[in-house]
């Protein structure tokens, strides 16, 4: 059996093989750092992860190759029981990318810490600490069936209090956010439908655009639950 350093040496000679100009150039169409990618998609990652499944150390190993396809894999390999508060900032420090972000959002989804995230790093100043914040309500909103819905209304004074934050990367995780509470059932619509006619009053004009697009959606949403 191969150690894990052999492993990971070949799995990215297997991604630099893959390489795809095309891939890059649409990567950065949608604002994903390219400067340490392959261009090799998602699909093929988590194909590879399926053979890798809960090695930690293998995922350690990529993670620390600085590769941005090593490190989208070695989320969706990591295991989530070895995952610690340390482990989690540290590879929040390392997000140059939206799509790193929010695909690491579903390793931490799993773990004990889903919940602490949003607390240690809603209003965290840093911009992926805290896109990371909101994207894990977000998340949370859509896996989590058993947390009580009332309790995802603890978070729209924190959404609220983000809405004025300019950055793309965090209105648009805010934004998302907001959206997601209001969809997850009937009980949660009609105060985040609330909080979204109060922010595209604001004059604020990233509060506003947050407010205007999310309730756009959910009252539609409204509607066609009517």
């Amino acid at each position: 059996m191969m150690d894990n350093k052999t492993v990971c040496e070949l799995i990215i000679n297997d991604l630099k093989s893959q390489s795809n100009e095309a891939n890059l150039a649409g990567m950065k169409r949608f604002g994903i750092d390219t400067e340490n990618a392959f261009g090799v998609k998602i699909p093929v990652l988590r194909n590879i992860a399926k053979r890798h499944k809960n090695n930690h150390d293998l995922a350690l190993l990529l993670w620390e190759t600085s590769y941005h396809e090593a490190r989208l894999l070695a989320s969706f390999i990591a295991d989530p029981n070895k995952a610690s508060p340390e482990l989690i900032d540290a590879w929040i420090s390392g997000f140059k990318s939206w799509d790193l972000c929010d695909q690491c959002c579903g390793y931490f989804l799993q773990t004990q810490w889903a919940y602490e995230i949003i607390d240690w790093y809603a209003q965290d100043e840093r911009t992926f600490y805290k896109r990371t914040a909101f994207s894990m309500i977000a998340r949370l909103a859509v896996h989590d069936k058993k947390r009580e819905h009332e309790e995802f209304l603890k978070f729209l004074p924190i959404i609220e209090a983000a809405s004025t934050d300019d950055r793309n990367m965090v209105k648009k995780a805010v934004n998302w956010a907001l959206r997601q509470i209001g969809k997850r059932n009937s009980i949660l619509l009609p105060a985040t439908l609330e909080l979204a006619e109060k922010l595209k009053k604001s004059d604020n004009k990233t509060a506003h655009w947050i407010g205007l697009d999310a309730y756009r959606e959910l009252n539609s949403v409204c509607k066609n639950r009517i």
